[in-house]
């Protein structure tokens, strides 16, 4: 599994020559209202095991969490499911918050 930091992640999500990944947050449900990125899919970290066969195996996939700890786990499954291109959001939402959307709702 490979790791982006918010501003790799954040310059990958701008540049239009790159196909956009899917941004797989794996926090519940009430996480993912109190505040996202934009653009982001949320499957609770429970569902992936259930999900993971509606997902493209091939397609780039960043999992996000918190702090990156629950994306990290979900991204090993993911791994170990056959997908070939997975990322991890060093510091999650909360870095995410903190070094590019300082007006994201945090908890």
């Amino acid at each position: 599994m490979k790791h982006l930091s918010p501003t790799e992640l954040a310059a990958w999500l701008a540049d239009d020559s790159r196909a956009k990944p899917l941004l797989l947050d794996v926090r519940e449900p009430w996480e993912f209202e109190t505040c996202q990125i934009a653009g982001a899919e949320n499957r609770p970290m429970d569902t992936i095991r259930t999900s993971v066969n509606q997902m493209d195996a091939a397609h780039p996939t960043v999992v996000i969490c918190h702090h990156g700890m629950r994306s990290y786990q979900v991204g090993s499954f993911l791994e170990r499911a056959g997908f070939d291109d997975v990322y991890n959001l060093n510091g999650g939402v909360a870095a995410w918050a903190s070094e590019i959307d300082p007006a994201m709702a945090r908890y």
